[in-house]
């Protein structure tokens, strides 16, 4: 079991929505970049949002930016074994209540898959002191390991559901 650092936040200049994941998997911690496994949908999805592909990271980013897509993750670390969620113990949560009292104009929140949901609401509403105005927003998981739904699925609930948004 190893102790997994998370990524800082991708920050937009004028956030509309935070989108978090529950931690960086192994190919995204050894890539350092969010979402790199190359059958995560995340990145083909925030492509379609944009309307065109995304290269690299540096597209990635200037993605994030263009939509206002805040990108982060619940958790700051955990120690974990492989990459599943069901296998993170130890949770240490980002901070929160810092953040939204940073911008007070983010008040979307959308979970990337049931787990980061379940983990934000165990690990941070317990434990931080948040805005009552936030909007949560579930959506399916990206990840490769949930494949309940197909990708064009997925993709068509993520725009349903953030279209109105960004």
């Amino acid at each position: 079991m190893t102790f997994c650092n998370g990524f800082l936040p991708i920050v937009p200049k004028h956030p509309k929505l935070l989108i978090l994941g529950t931690m960086p998997s192994v190919v995204s911690l050894d890539e350092q970049f969010y979402y790199a496994h190359p059958r995560n949908a995340f990145w083909p999805i925030i492509a379609s949002l944009v309307g065109h592909e995304l290269i690299d990271t540096d597209a990635k980013i200037a993605a994030c930016h263009q939509l206002g897509i805040y990108l982060w993750d619940v958790l700051q670390g955990c120690q974990r074994k492989g990459s599943l969620d069901s296998a993170i113990q130890a949770p240490v949560a980002n901070n929160f209540a810092s953040l939204f009292q940073q911008t007070p104009q983010l008040i979307h929140v959308a979970f990337n898959g049931k787990a980061a949901e379940k983990l934000f609401q165990k690990e941070v509403l317990s434990a931080q002191a948040l805005p009552q105005t936030l909007n949560f927003i579930s959506l399916p998981s990206t990840s490769p390991a949930y494949a309940a739904i197909s990708l064009e699925d997925k993709r068509l609930l993520w725009q349903e559901k953030l279209g109105h948004l960004l």
